[in-house]
């Protein structure tokens, strides 16, 4: 059997994905040149349909051989690979799955529409240079397509050019991402002087990233291009305001393209994990974006408006648990993420009647602080409760132990909301089983993941110093006292300085506004 499947495996696997990475992009140019309707409508969906499949076929190889590298071209100083394995197969059928419901969704939203088919090129382009970065086998095919994504989703966000904001958005977010390309590019030139090579088997190896001079500015290079690239702050401001295109490229920037700086780290992660300095740079980075943006998310009155803040929240989140080495934990964030915002985004159009129709309460008083405290105590049982029953080795690692400790406060946050309402003694028996529920479902699938991504994702348990470790308290601190200014919001609504807060929060603390000037005095 194993015989059988080395002799399938290049033929079974190679041959599919390389028609994906090439065929995407192919097709993507023919589009102009297709003049029957419903062959370009035809083309598309079985594009996203093969990238399905495709995806299926990748990961049952990995599962039954393993992990393997596939050159395309050598030219002796350097060659073009593809590499499959746990980390790029979860990944790729990720973008095969998210890529073919949104290419669905446009068919019928931009029906009648006569940019369509110029639209479904670019977004087809966009797709396949998200499968190249998927399953790129070394840093030189990985920046190609890493900027191919850039330049086709530009095309994209100025789909309404007649659109003053959507064409400024699209400006600051062009700036922006030529500085990530440009730190990416830098780290690779770092990466070829150091390893003489960019293929991510040799420059990932254990040995080969021991105690390298070069490796703390490669390691800071590429940090910072994955923060530019998942808009964390100072970066970050581009993308609430890119809310003017289509709908479906808003599904799709939120749901897959802002994660390519998070699978930029897990890739470069073997690397990275020498490097610690890093590693908490980017935990801590990530912790103030997430806080930061989470408050503004709050004082928003858009629906769109109040899911990117969300999506730059939820990426700092992200960036917090690689920062932190829980890297599967981390790869579970994104696709749980990705699903979630592809599901708001599309389904936004509804939002509005919705809530028409739904039980909202009138308002909600302040927290009592004995509420408070007891949502946290409930909450705590059942989140220690389900860790140490099912992954007790996140008791060992201070880093998946701060993660616990933000879970908890989700759940008191889900707790004390429901003991709030109205109806909270009917509500509050469900809102104690949801919570257990989500728990366990949520250590499960971390279990699940660390699992199948143990032979793609380093093991990250660092000697902690007592620095560290007053980074993660102030990282827990801020974290509560975010969920303390919730609970309060109802009770500081009135006061002047409140207000004034709000006022400011509600417009991002104008740093979209100061990156607006900026790029004006650039003539841009």
């Amino acid at each position: 059997m194993n015989s059988l499947l080395a002799l399938l495996h290049p033929q079974v696997v190679y041959a599919p994905q390389l028609a994906i990475a090439l065929g995407v992009i192919l097709l993507a140019l023919l589009h102009g040149f297709l003049a029957d309707r419903r062959k370009f409508k035809a083309s598309a969906l079985t594009l996203s349909t093969f990238t399905l499949i495709a995806a299926a076929l990748a990961g049952f190889s990995v599962a039954m051989a393993g992990p393997v590298e596939w050159v395309l071209v050598d030219w002796g100083w350097g060659q073009l690979s593809i590499l499959l394995d746990a980390l790029s197969c979860i990944m790729l059928g990720l973008v095969g799955f998210l890529g073919y419901i949104v290419t669905r969704f446009s068919l019928n939203y931009l029906e009648g529409d006569p940019g369509q088919q110029r639209f479904i090129q670019w977004l087809c382009a966009t797709q396949g240079s998200v499968v190249l970065l998927v399953i790129s086998g070394n840093l030189l095919l990985f920046i190609v397509s890493w900027m191919a994504i850039s330049l086709c989703l530009h095309q994209l966000l100025t789909f309404y050019p007649d659109r003053p904001g959507a064409k400024q958005a699209a400006k600051k977010k062009f700036l922006i991402s030529r500085l990530g390309d440009a730190c990416l590019i830098s780290a690779a030139l770092l990466v070829w002087l150091q390893f003489k090579s960019l293929d991510f088997s040799v420059i990932l190896a254990p040995a080969a990233a021991a105690k390298q001079p070069l490796l703390p500015w490669i390691a800071g290079l590429l940090v910072a291009a994955a923060i530019i690239k998942s808009a964390q702050f100072p970066f970050h401001s581009w993308l609430p305001d890119t809310l003017e295109t289509p709908t479906p490229v808003s599904a799709l920037m939120h749901a897959g393209i802002i994660n390519a700086g998070g699978y930029l780290i897990l890739r470069m992660s073997p690397l990275l994990v020498q490097v610690p300095g890093a590693l908490n740079t980017l935990a801590f980075i990530g912790a103030f974006t997430a806080l930061f943006a989470s408050v503004i998310m709050m004082t928003q009155s858009s629906v769109k408006k109040s899911l990117a803040w969300s999506t730059v929240s939820q990426m700092g989140f992200m960036m917090l648990q690689c920062g932190l080495g829980a890297f599967a934990l981390a790869m579970l964030h994104v696709v749980a993420h990705s699903l979630y915002k592809a599901y708001a985004f599309l389904s936004s159009g509804s939002s509005v009647r919705q809530a028409t129709v739904s039980w909202v309460p009138t308002s909600r008083p302040a927290a009592h602080p004995k509420i408070l405290i007891g949502a946290l105590l409930a909450a705590l049982m059942i989140g220690c409760g389900t860790c140490l029953l099912l992954v007790d080795h996140v008791m060992a690692s201070p880093g998946e132990l701060l993660l616990a400790a933000v879970f908890v406060m989700a759940l008191a946050h889900l707790l004390w909301t429901l003991w709030s309402s109205s109806m909270r003694r009917r509500l509050l028996t469900w809102g104690l089983a949801i919570a257990g529920l989500t728990a366990v479902t949520c250590f499960t699938l971390h279990a699940a993941f660390s699992s199948v991504l143990q032979s793609a994702l380093p093991l990250y348990h660092p000697e902690r110093t007592a620095l560290d470790f007053i980074l993660m308290s102030l990282v827990m601190l801020l974290f509560l006292a975010v969920l303390v200014f919730q609970a309060q919001l109802p009770a500081w609504g009135t006061h002047p300085r409140f207000s004034r807060l709000y006022v400011h929060a509600a417009n991002g603390f104008y740093f979209g506004t100061y990156l607006n000037r900026f790029t004006q005095k650039l003539g841009l």
